[in-house]
């Protein structure tokens, strides 16, 4: 295994374990909530700048978007990684949830979960499960897998794509804080490992 890969990986593994014991809460953290409120609380005129990039966590949109990267590069094992990245995404969104599922009814949409929450956009749900976050996974994962076909000037774009859309989906109220870090530590994980096998 190539020792990059193998640092990803467990880094992701890391995060996403700290994540999860943290969120094993009763409840929602003050430290939580405050981080929450900061974030959910920065202007209404950072809406269309955070939600332009938060559409890569998109299930298509951040496909294509890894596939373009392959295509430009002609490299085939990119391609066959970004498509196993957005498969495999749902089944370890799936994994997280069922790891966390005696604590789903704390880890709540912030409309429900957090007072004064503000939603913003007509797609951000009221309630439901919302750890881990499945756009922050996504995004991660690809982020990962083709990272290392950018050039030098260019590598700095998926780490700031994960940021803005981790940043993104709290702004918004999509999620909480560890909801966006079990998702980044997921993604991750999960592109680490596909890029050693498919790499």
């Amino acid at each position: 295994m190539n020792l990059w890969w193998l640092l990803v990986t467990g880094a992701g593994l890391a995060v996403l374990a700290a994540s999860v014991m943290l969120a094993r809460g009763p409840a929602i953290s003050a430290g939580e909530a405050r981080v929450f409120h900061i974030v959910n609380g920065l202007p209404d005129a950072l809406y269309w700048p955070l939600w332009l990039p938060m559409q890569l966590g998109n299930l298509a949109v951040g496909t294509v978007a890894g596939l373009l990267v392959a295509l430009v590069d002609r490299d085939a094992t990119v391609a066959i990684g970004v498509i196993l990245a957005m498969a495999l995404k749902l089944v370890t969104e799936r994994v997280v949830r069922r790891e966390m599922s005696d604590h789903l009814a704390v880890r709540q949409r912030p409309a429900t979960s957090q007072v004064g929450a503000a939603r913003r956009g007509s797609d951000v749900p009221v309630s439901g499960p919302s750890f881990p976050s499945g756009h922050v996974i996504l995004v991660a994962a690809v982020a990962t897998i083709v990272a290392p076909n950018l050039a030098a000037s260019t590598a700095w774009l998926p780490p700031l794509a994960v940021v803005l859309v981790m940043l993104g989906r709290v702004y918004v109220g999509a999620h909480n804080p560890l909801d966006v870090t079990a998702g980044l530590g997921a993604g991750l994980l999960l592109g680490g490992i596909i890029a050693t096998f498919v790499g």
